[in-house]
């Protein structure tokens, strides 16, 4: 799948630089195009990708690229105002070659919060491609401006889009990790999930054609229908092997390729397992989900059609979901099989609850301060100052 990316903010230019840094790596060619926008100027800057005339800087005549202080409101203006210099980064991708837009974002700072609702809703008006958003959320002790930004954009974020999917950084960050240390991990888990889920189908000259093609058409049309995605994924190591592919896999001209392809169906058979049920990028009840895709990738040898089948009837199972999808992905050279789940549509996600509810507390108390504040003010200026008269 061909994507155009742009990073609003500073999380979300770091993820779509390290997509580019995968692409680079894995030689899967995802990103068709990319782009960053940030109202701060130093974050422009650490990037190491993204081509710097694909770096755009908004908001410089109001905050002169120091960005917007977790001010999520202020982003969002600073976005529309500035719209047409992003709209100009855009008019340099070639659009009639790519399958859909991806507009990155952590939700709980200002810049990205703000701006990337407003990005999106601008793509949607103009272009016919689809639009989608991947939203980090911050983790519950980042503070609760943070999370209220977070609960802001993300009712805004998903109404924008067709289909918002969703990596919970709660989830994922480790005790006592430093804050760098825990975002490259971080970043590298987002990239690796969704690497794995856009590049399938995308084949490579002298590359192996999958058994089951899953192509750009079955991601657009399991994200189809909007709400909320999540990814689920899980891997194991291999020894490749130098000779014999997938189709004298599945031939079975002996006992013991017979018995080395239910060994293949019964590990695909966990692998899925595994990862609808493990730690997804938003922790969910699986069930009720409305669309599922299953992509197993890795050597051909270690991929079967029966593995397959099996792990999506049991998908079908668990989310109750007659919309499920599935396809393998050939990846030689791998050294591993990993299975990656989407899950589009969910709403049985306890943390969005939750969010939602402390962003509620945390405003409460925000306009309890303000009144305070103000209060205090008027009693500090007026206690030995009411016969003082005032310069204007």
């Amino acid at each position: 799948m061909k994507l155009a990316m742009i990073g609003f903010g500073q999380a979300g230019g770091k993820v779509v630089d390290k997509f580019l840094e995968y692409d680079k790596r894995t030689g899967s060619e995802i990103v068709r195009a990319a782009a960053a926008v940030n109202t701060a100027k130093a974050d422009l800057m650490g990037l190491e990708h993204i081509a710097e005339d694909q770096r755009v800087l908004i908001g410089q005549s109001r905050v002169k690229g120091h960005g917007v202080g977790a001010d999520n409101e202020l982003g969002a203006e600073i976005a529309e105002e500035d719209i047409d210099e992003v709209q100009g980064a855009i008019d340099s991708i070639p659009v009639h070659e790519v399958d859909a837009f991806l507009v990155v974002a952590g939700l709980g700072g200002g810049t990205g919060s703000g701006g990337a609702p407003v990005l999106a809703k601008h793509l949607k008006r103009i272009y016919t491609e689809p639009v989608y958003g991947l939203g980090v959320l911050p983790g519950s002790d980042e503070g609760g401006i943070y999370t209220l930004n977070a609960a802001r954009s993300f009712q805004t974020f998903v109404r924008e889009v067709d289909n918002l999917m969703v990596f919970d950084n709660d989830a994922w960050r480790k005790t006592g990790e430093s804050v760098q240390g825990g975002y490259e991990e971080i970043n590298e888990e987002i990239v690796r999930r969704f690497g794995i889920l856009f590049g399938a189908g995308e084949i490579q000259q002298g590359q192996e054609v999958a058994e089951s093609v899953v192509d750009s058409s079955e991601i657009i049309n399991t994200l189809s229908g909007g709400g909320v995605s999540t990814v689920g994924y899980a891997e194991e190591e291999v020894e490749e092997r130098t000779s014999g592919g997938l189709l004298s896999r599945l031939r079975n001209d002996d006992d013991g390729d017979e018995l080395d392809s239910a060994h293949t169906t019964n590990r695909i058979t966990s692998l899925v397992r595994k990862a609808a049920l493990g730690r997804l990028t938003l922790p969910c009840e699986i069930e009720g989900a409305e669309r599922a895709l299953l992509v197993l990738a890795g050597p051909p040898e270690y991929l079967n059609r029966k593995g397959i089948e099996r792990g999506r009837k049991w998908l079908e199972e668990q989310t109750g979901s007659m919309e499920v999808r599935g396809g393998d992905y050939p990846y030689r050279g791998a050294g591993f099989v990993a299975t990656v789940i989407l899950l589009a549509g969910v709403t049985n996600v306890p943390r969005i609850k939750e969010l939602q509810q402390v962003a509620i507390e945390a405003q409460d108390n925000l306009d309890e301060i303000r009144d305070e504040s103000e209060e205090n003010l008027d009693d500090l200026v007026s206690d030995d100052g009411d016969e003082l008269e005032s310069l204007f």
